[in-house]
């Protein structure tokens, strides 16, 4: 299998984002000494104690699958056991395995991962109770976990049970073999799992299993498109939210450094079938087809969780049960669960990934952006500098991190939104804030503001920490994202009283909506103008 060409953002970016994220979970964790009173709630496998703060509770740490470890490891997820009495669920367990950021030799989390955090207001729910959001975490199938989203101001501003929910990542999650009769995404089947967990228990914390959003961000948003289209999620949600990762999401050669492959989050299951025998072979597991699997289940996770096997096994498999075809393609087809869906990008998604590699890739002047262009770009390199000439830009850096922008995310999310708003009710987005903050720790660079990048818009949605703090115009931005989003959740349409009206996209008006903060920074834009798509579309280079 060829690697995968975010592995920079992999290793570097989403590394840092979760460490910062981590801290912000230090600073803003509940403690029982915050919140003596602590509620009980009898779930289908038994009670859990959580933490009382006021205007909402928290459930962290609850089990809704078997631990995938020892026989269970490489197989889809199994019934968690029930227990006695009250179970503590007062802070969150264990991240799923991957490797950390900072040292690649070294293992955070663990196997024994598949638990589930819930957040739901205090206020007793009316009628047939809270519509649910559940939370996709991203980080490139390789980071991160539920625990990183403090989901406190969704709970609260959009009135509805908020769930962020593990699962299993990179070499355990997305790995193949011919032992497995293929490469069944056991990821993506964790995710399937802790639906069905709240479909059962939704309501004993206010929520009604009958209005249930799917929503999550980069390998979350890809997540949730999956499920769009896997026939054995049908029904398991009834609305979408899909934030910088369409099923169309695509790089070319050289977006995230020269020489890197093009990138697609789809792999066929062959060749991740074939990857995982090699592995196998390489791991000294050498007995063909499922007389291998014994001994790959006996590797202990230290030799599993490597840099190596992260990048190798980060995509999401086809051709399979869960997903039986690539999803772009069944889009295109029309082939997908009729829910309505919002989905949309950030302005400058590109500038994440091209910030954090010039140190190592600098693009000094103009002679290297047109080298990158040519590396990506071939005989189209000369149409592609008319349409971002290198003088336009305060550097060559914010030139290139435009284009590809344009080219791997903002226009590939409108092919998307067309295919979908040809069969459901779809509203189009795009986070536009100029100057966002960020999250502490995160790298600043030189002469390279991040702009509305890849992930900025995550602290308006959620408790994380950031600095310098939200100024008044951000924070009633934030507000208004939280309050569209909870909106959507309870009526299917995002329309919220005393914000600016936000209209369905159509093929035929194919209008977004600019998120921003300021007097006039919620409005509609033609965002295929403003990236060039009609070009995008006719140079799929």
């Amino acid at each position: 299998m060829r690697e995968a060409p975010l592995r920079r953002l992999r290793s570097t970016a989403l590394g840092t984002v979760l460490l910062a994220l981590l801290a912000a979970l230090v600073m803003t964790a509940p403690t029982e000494a915050k919140a003596p009173d602590r509620p009980v709630v009898t779930t289908d496998h038994g009670r859990v104690r959580g933490m009382a703060h006021g205007a909402y509770n928290t459930f962290d740490g609850i089990p809704f699958a078997a631990p995938p470890t020892g026989a269970l490891r490489w197989r889809l997820p199994a019934d968690a056991a029930k227990w006695k009495g009250v179970r503590d669920a007062g802070a969150p367990r264990s991240r799923c395995a991957q490797v950390s950021p900072d040292e690649p030799g070294k293992v955070l989390g663990s196997e024994d991962c598949l638990y589930l955090n819930v957040t739901a207001p205090t206020a007793r729910a009316t009628g047939r109770g809270r519509p649910v959001m559940v939370w996709v975490h991203g980080g490139g199938f390789t980071s991160g976990g539920g625990s990183d989203y403090p989901a406190q101001r969704p709970a609260v501003r959009g009135d509805a049970v908020v769930v962020t929910v593990n699962y299993r990542l990179s070499v355990f999650g997305f790995f193949g073999h011919p032992g497995l009769g293929g490469a069944p995404d056991f990821g993506l089947a964790d995710q399937q799992a802790a639906l069905r967990w709240v479909h059962t228990n939704a309501a004993r914390f206010g929520g009604d299993p009958r209005n249930v959003t799917l929503f999550g961000e980069s390998a979350g948003a890809l997540s949730t498109c999956a499920h769009l289209i896997s026939p054995k999620s049908a029904g398991l949600f009834h609305k979408a939210v899909i934030q910088s990762g369409s099923c169309m999401t695509e790089m070319p050669v050289g977006a995230t450094d020269p020489g890197a492959p093009a990138y697609s989050p789809w792999a066929p299951q062959s060749r991740v079938q074939d990857a995982g025998a090699e592995a196998a072979r390489a791991l000294g597991c050498t007995l063909p087809g499922a007389e291998a699997l014994p001994c790959l289940r006996k590797l202990p996770v230290t030799k599993l969780v490597t840099p190596e096997l992260t990048q190798k096994f980060s995509l999401v498999s086809y051709g399979n049960a869960l997903l039986p075809e690539r999803p772009e393609r069944a889009l295109e087809g029309g082939r997908f669960h009729r829910v309505p869906v919002i989905q949309g990008s950030n302005h400058d998604e590109m500038r994440l990934f091209t910030g954090l590699a010039l140190a190592d890739h600098p693009i000094a002047d103009a002679a290297a952006y047109r080298a990158r262009l040519k590396g990506s770009f071939g005989a189209a390199a000369g149409a592609v500098e008319e349409l971002y000439p290198v003088a336009k830009f305060p550097t060559p850096a914010l030139a290139w991190s435009t284009a590809l922008t344009d080219r791997a995310w903002t226009c590939t999310t409108l092919r998307a939104d067309r295919a979908l708003a040809a069969h459901v009710p779809t509203y189009g987005y795009e986070f536009s804030d100029p100057n966002p903050p960020v999250i502490p720790g995160f790298p600043r660079v030189k002469d390279f503001p991040y702009g509305a990048a890849h992930a900025f818009e995550l602290p308006y949605l959620f408790d994380i920490p950031v600095e310098p703090a939200f100024t008044a115009g951000q924070r009633e931005l934030s507000e208004r994202m939280t309050g569209y989003w909870g909106r959507f959740a309870h009526t299917s349409h995002p329309d919220l009283p005393g914000a600016p009206r936000w209209p369905a996209f159509r093929n035929d008006a194919p209008l977004a909506l600019s998120l921003a903060p300021g007097a006039d920074g919620i409005r509609m834009v033609d965002l295929g103008a403003e990236h060039h798509c009609a070009f995008w579309d006719a140079h799929r280079v």
